[in-house]
């Protein structure tokens, strides 16, 4: 299947995603992008947000990090833009015990049965669910 909706976007190397190139890209999904930046940078959460391009994927990905630890990978799609978040095999249960959406929860169990490295990813159209989001983060930074 080919449709753009189903692929990440931001596809050439020579095109950095600069707020300008976002805005355009994501149209009325950037606000949503916006307002999760303003809310994990700022200083009592301290994430630090880095484009780069990944020639493995050959797409642009944003890697958020609190001091050197990889907390969320952002992925910008056509019609919406992803936060995702690994977790090993020794953090993943602790998911399930955080005060988070059961359908998120849900979908983290059929998405990562099996693998050493689970992902749980959110799918953002036009709004965040941004206390999901920072209960997510504020897990994730404590765990090893």
């Amino acid at each position: 299947m080919n449709d753009q909706k189903e692929k990440p976007i931001l596809k050439d190397p020579d095109i950095y995603p600069s707020a300008e190139v976002l805005k355009d890209t994501m149209g009325k999904n950037y606000p949503a992008y916006e307002k999760l930046m303003a809310v994990i940078t700022r200083d009592d959460i301290g994430l630090i947000p880095e484009w780069r391009y990944y020639n493995d994927g050959n797409n642009w990905l944003c890697k958020i990090t609190y001091k050197k630890k990889t907390i969320i990978w952002l992925s910008v799609w056509a019609d919406h833009f992803k936060v995702g978040f690994y977790f090993n095999k020794k953090t993943a249960p602790g998911v399930f015990d955080l005060d988070i959406p059961q359908e998120i929860k849900d979908r983290f169990t059929e998405a990562s049965e099996g693998k050493e490295f689970k992902l749980l990813v959110i799918d953002v159209k036009e709004g965040i669910e941004l206390e999901v989001v920072k209960i997510l983060i504020e897990y994730k930074k404590k765990v090893k």
